[in-house]
């Protein structure tokens, strides 16, 4: 299977369970590998034929900006649901990550993989 990448998409929004992060937008980090045949696209040429990665660019950064989540986890599963029922896209794989201070300045990252079957 041919893959599309979406990657380095960053965007604000409340994330978190702290009390200091309800009241301050944090930048998460969204990468994303969706399964796609691009045959039919590179014989027409045409953009109806393929994943228009804006749109999913558009989606996700709506979608995200809008959210008020406390886990990542829940808001990964969320945009992946949204995702598949929203586009063809028969697998994905996305990759959020968050900065964190654990020990100096980290990043905490979770990668899933769903598919509409």
């Amino acid at each position: 299977m041919d893959k599309i990448f979406l990657n380095d998409l960053k965007i604000d929004t409340i994330i978190g369970i702290y009390d200091w992060e309800r009241e301050t937008l944090q930048t998460l980090n969204f990468d994303l590998e969706m399964d796609w045949n691009i045959r039919k696209a590179a014989d027409s040429d045409d953009i109806a034929d393929t994943l228009d990665y804006g749109a999913i660019a558009q989606t996700i950064v709506s979608f995200v900006e809008k959210s008020r989540y406390q886990l990542i986890e829940t808001l990964a599963e969320d945009l992946c649901g949204l995702l598949l029922k929203k586009y063809p896209i028969p697998k994905l794989k996305l990759t959020l990550s968050k900065p964190v201070e654990l020990h100096g300045k980290n990043m905490a990252k979770i990668v899933i993989e769903r598919s509409n079957k």
